[in-house]
């Protein structure tokens, strides 16, 4: 079975820093597309940041140039380095994960809230 274990939010200033890391772990083959999600209170889920097996990265178009998706294939991690952070970026952020395994398809972080004060 395969579990994602996110870490790193928390409470920061406007204009702070956050990491959030997720790993994942089980009986796994490998690991396609990982990505970032958050959802705001009252608002629907939305893509942040996305990098495939190739290590292709995309981004919404309201954290580029201040956030930063990186992957650890040897240890089946993803983190999300979050810059200059707003009022807007918070939100429960959510890992995500295309995993090969015994079951494969994609597994989803328990959520980790990440609250910017003005």
């Amino acid at each position: 079975q395969v579990q994602l274990v996110e870490s790193g939010g928390g409470l920061v200033q406007a204009g702070g820093s956050l990491r959030l890391s997720c790993a994942a772990s089980g009986n796994i083959r490998r690991i396609n597309d990982m990505a970032w999600y958050r959802q705001a209170p009252g608002k629907q889920r939305e893509l942040v940041a996305t990098i495939t097996s190739g290590s292709r990265i995309t981004y919404a178009d309201s954290v580029k140039g201040r956030f930063t998706i990186s992957r650890d294939n040897a240890k089946n991690m993803v983190d999300l380095q979050m810059n200059s952070l707003k009022p807007e970026d918070t939100a429960v952020y959510y890992c995500a994960l295309d995993v090969v395994a015994a079951v494969t398809g994609r597994f989803w972080g328990q959520g980790t809230q990440v609250t910017v004060s003005s």
